[in-house]
């Protein structure tokens, strides 16, 4: 069978399993990178299971930690109440008339270590507290605002499960990620945030009752005395350090590479080494704000863990469905048919990454696939650029096109009271335009600092 035929069934298989029969994501992706093995004359039957397992295992093996301990710091962050103290922090500085800036930026911090999803539950009320506050004004705005906020670090800055799969995969510097990622995923937030301005303007819509606390409720969100949470310097300390270790061992490695200072810089700045320090820190603040020991902390760290699980999971399945469609010879086929017509990498990239993202929902599964195709044709045709803006324009393209298939469609429409076509005209739009956006700051990037 064709490689290209392979990877349209494959496709189609992860949507109608996923979608369709609504099988778990991690099920659906082990069963549809079978199916590729069965259907590619590349693989022999009974070395399917094989390379399915190798490719699975090789990518676990490599974002295992650093995903547990995201979810650690994530969920200490929450518990510790340093996530709402970095809120109410921009809220003050910023003042009620730039509360959506506010939320932007609070979303936007927050899903460096934290899930998305788990961020716009946690600043949904606020954002509604603040709508009440401003005479039911501006509520569509504070939604996009922390939807974009949070979306852009998501799929732009490690150690996020996309970004970190796309750098282990393309074999990219995490550091430099993180570096090209945060200047790229902010002019890619600003877009969002002014579509939002403008489609909040346009559709007026008020308030709404929605799941959680009542508009009654929502008033005494933010009466949390300052003194039950931990000072903003603490609270931001997991966030910065292990951004700071991971930047400073890219910069080290350019600037004194071989030396003895660097090979110390290199272990502590090594993206596991640092989230470890950082989850150790995060619970520290934990401990510190609830008086908790080291048995008060086992439930906290065990409920993080527990929910990193299926992250992990989806991720590495991701993986092995990514690696089964480069066993298949689809991205021999796809970088034969974009050198024959002309296509850039960086189009291919973003194009294929859209593809994936409105058959499937998942702006994850969409990155790790991609990666996975596209890194072969890296080795064998390197870009003349730095292939740190092809993860980049892929990152842009997994959540361009997003709509009812994907979980935080759901989220985002559920806990604002919106209806499906209101979340489609604001939410998926604004998405649509962050990853274009990121897309084109990505080829401007590669056009005037090529070799970053």
């Amino acid at each position: 069978m064709h490689p290209l035929a392979i990877f349209l069934i494959a496709v189609i298989a992860v949507f109608l399993l996923i979608i369709r029969f609504k099988i778990n994501a991690f099920v659906s992706l082990i069963l549809s990178a079978i199916l590729i093995g069965v259907l590619s004359p590349n693989v022999p039957l009974d070395s399917v299971i094989t390379e399915v397992t190798t490719r699975f295992g090789s990518v676990a093996g490599r974002i295992t930690i650093a995903i547990a301990m995201a979810a650690l710091i994530g969920y200490s962050l929450m518990e510790s109440g340093a996530a709402d103290k970095i809120t109410r922090a921009f809220i003050r500085w910023l003042g009620d008339k730039y509360s959506a800036i506010s939320m932007l930026i609070s979303g936007y911090v927050l899903s460096i270590p934290v899930f998305h999803d788990t961020v716009f539950y946690l600043l949904i009320p606020l954002a509604r507290a603040m709508t009440i506050r401003n005479g039911g004004k501006r509520y569509v705005l504070n939604a996009v605002a922390i939807g974009a906020g949070g979306v852009a670090t998501h799929v732009f800055v490690p150690p996020t499960p996309g970004p970190l799969a796309m750098a282990v995969t393309l074999d990219i510097d995490i550091g430099l990620v993180i570096i090209v990622g945060l200047l790229i995923s902010v002019p890619s937030a600003l877009a969002a945030f002014a579509y939002g301005s403008w489609i909040d303007r346009r559709l007026n819509i008020e308030i709404r009752e929605a799941p959680g606390a009542s508009l009654a409720e929502l008033e005494k969100i933010a009466a949390r005395p300052e003194s039950e949470l931990p000072s903003f310097g603490l609270s931001m300390l997991p966030i910065v350090l292990p951004v700071a270790l991971i930047t400073g061992n890219t910069v080290a490695n350019t600037f004194f590479e071989g030396s003895a200072f660097a090979q110390q810089v290199a272990f502590w700045g090594d993206a596991n080494v640092a989230l470890i320090l950082s989850a150790a820190c995060a619970l520290w603040v934990l401990a510190r704000q609830k008086g908790y020991g080291l048995r008060e902390l086992a439930s906290p760290a065990e409920k993080a863990i527990k929910d990193a699980g299926p992250i992990i999971l989806i991720t590495s399945g991701g993986g092995a469905f990514g690696g089964m469609l480069v066993a298949a010879g689809v991205g021999d086929v796809l970088s034969e048919f974009a050198s024959a017509q002309g296509i850039s990498l960086l189009v291919l990239g973003y194009g294929t990454a859209v593809m994936l993202r409105i058959a499937q929902g998942s702006a994850t599964v969409a990155m790790i696939t991609v990666s996975a195709i596209l890194a072969p044709i890296i080795l064998q045709s390197p870009p003349a650029y730095n292939p740190v803006y092809l993860l980049m324009a892929t990152g842009g393209g997994s959540i361009t096109g997003g709509w009812m298939n994907d979980s935080g469609f759901w989220v985002y429409r559920t806990m604002t009271g919106l209806t499906e076509m209101e979340a489609l005209k604001t939410k998926s739009v604004a998405l649509s335009v962050m990853g274009t956006t990121g897309f084109l700051c990505a080829w401007l990037g590669s056009i005037l600092f090529p070799m970053v």
